[in-house]
C-alpha cells in the first residue's frame, strides 16, 4: 500500500524559503497528478498547486504564484514544493496528494475534484513568524 510522507516543514522568519519534500514508500511515487495543500489552524484545506505529470499543466493558487514552485523528481522518486518569500499567512500544515488516473483538468484538480484524490500524505507544519 503506498504511503506519502512529507517533509521538510519547520519555523522559518519572514522572507525565507523553505524547500518541502514528498517521497513514497511501499510503492513507487506514479501519479498522474500531484498536488500540495495547506491547512491553516482555524481554517479550511486550500489547494496550493497542482501539476500534470500527464500534460506538465501547472496551477498555482494567487497568493502564491511567484514564490511556490512544484517540481517532480522521478529518479528520485520524490515531488518537491520550493517556496521562497514566505509570509506569515503560509503557516499552515503542507500535504501531498496524488491522483493516478488522468481526468480533469489541474485546476479541477486542485479545487472541486480534490477530494478525489487517491493518496494523501500525514503533513509537515510550515511556520512562518519571527
Amino acid at each position: 500500500q503506498l504511503q506519502l510522507v512529507e517533509s521538510g516543514g519547520g519555523l522559518v522568519q519572514p522572507g525565507g524559503s523553505l524547500r518541502l519534500s514528498c517521497t513514497a514508500s511501499g510503492s513507487p511515487l506514479d501519479y498522474a497528478v500531484v498536488g500540495w495543500f495547506r491547512q491553516a489552524p482555524g481554517k479550511e484545506r486550500e489547494a496550493v498547486t497542482c501539476l500534470s505529470d500527464t500534460d506538465g499543466s501547472v496551477y498555482y493558487r494567487d497568493s502564491v504564484k511567484g514564490r511556490f514552485t512544484v517540481s517532480g523528481d522521478k529518479v528520485n522518486n520524490a515531488v518537491y514544493l520550493q517556496m521562497n518569500n514566505l509570509k506569515p499567512e503560509d503557516t499552515a500544515v503542507y500535504y501531498c496528494a496524488i491522483d493516478r488516473a488522468a481526468g480533469p483538468p489541474v485546476e479541477d484538480m486542485c479545487g472541486r475534484y480534490s477530494f478525489a484524490m487517491d493518496f494523501w500524505g500525514e503533513g509537515t507544519l510550515v511556520n512562518v513568524s519571527l
